[in-house]
């Protein structure tokens, strides 16, 4: 059962037999059945689960909290952690309270490393995002040390050998540079351990910075602060779900917080053949960012337009 759904003594109470204490004492009690076995404390239930107390059915409505999805810009010097021994900063000390459940990471960014870190409070969609199975890209724009040469960049492609077994990247693209800070950009399919950083290394080549562009179809936004978060709105969560196979999922149906960003990069036009061109890659993000930007300067009209009138 996933981590979203509510805990059995937190329901009772919001039924109004008594605080959490005293349905905790009933749970143990055994005076507590779901679905005609004894319950137990901490237990969680969702929807059609029948419930009974000393015996008799006690109607309630369980109803799946929507989906809510982040897109966090980590700056250097954060980890991807709610405790640490050290006292670092964490990521997850700017989030909006959740009131239910909590904020799941999507993978991790290590201490070094900036961009892009999704966050959502659906616990099955952060699990199925990061899946071996659906294969969702990182796109990373990395600087290092010295330009890389031919046989090199057809050795990241092809496969180098790291110690937890072999790696490539998927694309590697020239990002430009100037003097010995050359930059590029490279995609990869797995989220192991300082991967990119690693695969740079088995070239010869150190990586002074690295930036998360992209995690699967959700950009970075362009104008999103390194340490501010911005939420997605429902139909970039349907999209979302969708490319992780998990369509079923519902998403809240409007943001908590609106946007002003533009997104990271232009979306990828197909090239026009003589045939019929392949649909445009479209990049979650985009449309709601724009989208929001313009409600937002909507209602601040409005709301502008009724203070003179009254």
């Amino acid at each position: 059962m996933s981590d979203d759904s509510p805990k059995l003594h937190k329901v009772l109470a919001q039924s109004g037999l008594g605080s959490r204490l005293e349905m905790e004492r009933l749970i143990g009690e055994g005076r507590i059945t779901v679905n005609d076995e004894l319950a137990h404390v901490g237990q969680r239930i969702q929807f059609g689960d029948r419930i009974k107390v000393n015996g008799r059915a006690l109607p309630v409505r369980i109803q799946a909290m929507p989906v809510r999805v982040l897109a966090y810009h980590k700056p250097v010097g954060e980890i991807v952690s709610r405790d640490d021994p050290q006292n670092r900063p964490t990521v997850f000390r700017k989030l909006p309270r959740l009131y239910q459940g909590k904020w799941q990471a999507v993978g991790r960014l290590d201490l070094n490393t900036e961009g892009l870190l999704l966050f959502t409070s659906s616990g099955e969609l952060a699990n199925k995002l990061m899946h071996p199975r659906f294969g969702l890209e990182r796109e990373y724009a990395v600087r290092v040390l010295g330009a890389l040469s031919n046989i090199e960049k057809e050795k990241l492609l092809s496969g180098v050998n790291l110690e937890d077994g072999p790696a490539r990247f998927g694309s590697l693209e020239d990002g430009g540079g100037e003097g010995a800070n050359c930059w590029y950009r490279v995609t990869i399919q797995e989220g192991r351990n300082r991967e990119v950083r690693r695969m740079f290394e088995a070239v010869g080549h150190a990586v002074s910075r690295l930036i998360r562009i992209r995690y699967g179809k959700m950009v970075l936004p362009r104008g999103l602060k390194r340490g501010d978060w911005m939420e997605l709105d429902a139909a970039d969560i349907e999209q979302l779900t969708r490319s992780a196979g998990a369509s079923h999922l519902g998403a809240a149906k409007t943001p908590h917080k609106p946007a002003v960003a533009k997104p990271a990069q232009p979306r990828r036009m197909a090239t026009k053949t003589s045939k019929a061109a392949a649909p445009k890659e479209v990049f979650i993000g985009a449309d709601s960012l724009a989208r929001q930007r313009r409600d937002q300067k909507t209602s601040a009209a409005r709301s502008k337009s009724r203070t003179r009138k009254g």
